[in-house]
């Protein structure tokens, strides 16, 4: 009913940036808020940054001043820019929207669903 499609990850060096992107597609009623998320190896998956439909964001102390979230509302996308990057940012990074959905109509109901994307490493290595 939902789908999401990140882009952006990849190898860069420390010091470097990166802009990650994530899609939203299918039969969405309203989307209420978008997040980045990540998991490193060996480790739990946390909060990077998240960005409501009103534009308040929040973001976690190790990214905060160096990551910047923004989405597009129209478009349904939600983007991470990264910047000094670091070798501890390492991590699969996902998409995750906090949305409800219809099936065939919106008049045969509403759904609320937390949906998530595929993930897209990011590597941050010398």
């Amino acid at each position: 009913q939902v789908q999401l499609v990140e882009s952006g990850g990849g190898l860069v060096q420390p010091g470097g940036s990166l802009r990650l992107s994530c899609a939203a597609s299918g039969s969405i009623f309203e989307i209420n808020a978008m997040a980045w998320y990540r998991q490193a190896p060996g480790k739990q998956r946390e909060l990077v940054a998240g960005i409501t439909s009103g534009g308040n964001t929040n973001y976690a102390d190790s990214v905060q001043g160096r990551f910047t979230i923004s989405s597009d509302n129209d478009e349904k996308r939600v983007y991470l820019q990264m910047n000094s990057l670091k070798p501890e940012d390492t991590a699969v990074y996902y998409c995750n929207v906090n949305t409800t959905y219809y099936i065939g109509s919106p008049v045969f109901g509403i759904y609320a669903l937390d949906a998530w994307g595929q993930g897209t490493p990011v590597t941050v290595s010398s």
